[in-house]
């Protein structure tokens, strides 16, 4: 879309630009003054910020725009600004003119600058005209003809539900994943980049709320399944230290998942489907287990032995039935106290035979130790790898300065030097190759680290590679 030069109505007066260019620019987009923003109002010198939405209509301009006024000027309560630092919509703009300057001229006002916003990525679907509202105009006339589209074409997208009066602080610009075209952070998990579902009440993914600048949180968004596959969710040691959190690639902000998961219960309990509430439960399992806190531990033990009971064949009428005994109702109970509700809820489901085998249960154990185990292994093939470069290399520089020496001492002999120093010559460069020879040699054992640490010689491993194996 190319810029588009607008005259203004009335162009006799020096307080309204004679000609607005408006260029077009992306999602999230920032600027200061004309031709988004009014300049020298209501005193001279008096400049407005503006700021693009993440949210473009099928006309190709922007649904959310954001009006930030001088902070000097009076009457800015948040309940103007409905508890941000910009103005959200014209219809709270124009009350805020009319209260805080009675005799200013509105339509003058909102013919001084444009209040649409062309976006860079062009038309959506129509051709595109972007009107700049004239004094006959009513700057107030909301259109209805405009189809509020999402970046990445999810016709299911967060965004494009109408906001509420409690709705979150705007999401930061963003010019890395949501600069590229079909990335909308609102719906697109930023691991996968694939739209998230919004099924059970979005239980299968996580928003980040940090708050990371002035009144603007993260607000991306990602998938508990890619977050467990990343190692960015969970019970996670080394340098990043999760304890059923949700670590943010993004902004690097910690979540914690434990009122997250907690959810997950109230939520089972509007699934119909048997299946969808085993789904729903072991995410969470996957997401408490290996916790250290004690809200984790109790939380875990309650969906675990919901899963029992849901294997056990418990009908999910009865499983959430008040009638029956359920261990999650109380988390002020004693240790002791939840153990005997467990036990007879166990017996309550299974009336003949012993407490049943949670294969299930016990398999996401295994598989966590597994993870755990082969990211160890990792690690240690990774820490093992430098050591054998280094050695390997050092070796090979000194090889590199033995023939070096060598070199030099076989030239000086061939100046055919006579007597002593012929002697001396000779005798310096057959050392030389007998140290040039063990020198080889020691490396043809160092590289016996080709097969492993694990089955190279102990003695190779101690001796060149400074490794004391214990027995």
């Amino acid at each position: 879309m190319d810029s588009m030069d607008i005259d203004t109505p009335d162009q006799s007066k020096r307080d309204v630009p004679l000609r607005l260019v408006l260029r077009p620019v992306k999602p999230l987009e920032s600027g200061v003054g004309l031709p988004y923003a009014p300049e020298d109002w209501p005193n001279p010198g008096d400049t407005w910020r503006w700021k693009a939405g993440p949210r473009v209509t099928a006309k190709g301009t922007f649904l959310d725009r954001y009006l930030y006024p001088p902070k000097h000027l009076p009457g800015l309560t948040p309940e103007i600004l409905r508890g941000s630092s910009a103005f959200r919509s014209r219809l709270s703009l124009e009350r805020y003119v009319r209260q805080a300057f009675p005799q200013a001229d509105v339509r003058k006002f909102f013919a001084s600058f444009s209040w649409v916003i062309p976006s860079a990525y062009g038309m959506v679907q129509t051709q595109s005209i972007v009107p700049v509202y004239s004094s006959d105009e009513d700057p107030m006339h909301e259109s209805g003809s405009d189809i509020v589209v999402c970046k990445a074409g999810n016709d299911k997208c967060g965004s494009l539900m109408p906001p509420s009066e409690t709705e979150p602080l705007p999401a930061m610009p963003c010019g890395i994943c949501c600069g590229e075209p079909n990335f909308c952070s609102d719906c697109c998990c930023i691991l996968c980049c694939k739209s998230v579902s919004l099924e059970h009440e979005r239980y299968s993914y996580v928003k980040c709320e940090a708050v990371v600048s002035e009144g603007h949180i993260c607000g991306h968004v990602a998938h508990m399944s890619c977050a467990l596959r990343a190692y960015m969710a969970g019970t996670i040691g080394g340098s990043i230290g999760l304890d059923a959190e949700y670590y943010c690639r993004r902004c690097d902000a910690k979540k914690d998942l434990v009122p997250h998961v907690n959810r997950f219960l109230e939520i089972c309990q509007t699934v119909q489907y048997h299946g969808d509430v085993e789904k729903i439960l072991n995410l969470g399992i996957c997401i408490l287990r290996g916790s250290q806190r004690d809200d984790a531990k109790e939380l875990l033990n309650c969906i675990e032995s919901t899963v029992i009971k849901l294997k056990c064949g418990m009908s999910l009428e009865n499983l959430w039935n008040d009638d029956t005994p359920t261990i999650w109702s109380d988390f002020s109970d004693s240790g002791e106290a939840k153990e005997n509700d467990t036990l007879q809820s166990l017996q309550d489901v299974t009336p003949i035979g012993p407490m049943p085998f949670n294969h299930e249960a016990e398999m996401h154990k295994h598989e966590e130790e597994i993870r755990e185990v082969l990211k160890a292994l990792r690690d240690a093939q990774e820490s093992e790898y430098q050591i054998a470069e280094a050695k390997l290399r050092a070796q090979k520089e000194c090889l590199s300065d033995l023939y070096r020496q060598l070199e030099k001492e076989k030239s000086e002999l061939s100046r055919r030097v006579s007597g002593t120093d012929e002697d001396s010559l000779m005798t310096n460069v057959l050392k030389r190759l007998d140290q040039i020879r063990r020198e080889v040699t020691k490396l043809k054992d160092m590289e016996e680290v080709a097969k492993g640490f694990g089955r190279t010689p102990r003695g190779v491993l101690e001796e060149y590679f400074h490794l004391r194996i214990e027995e």
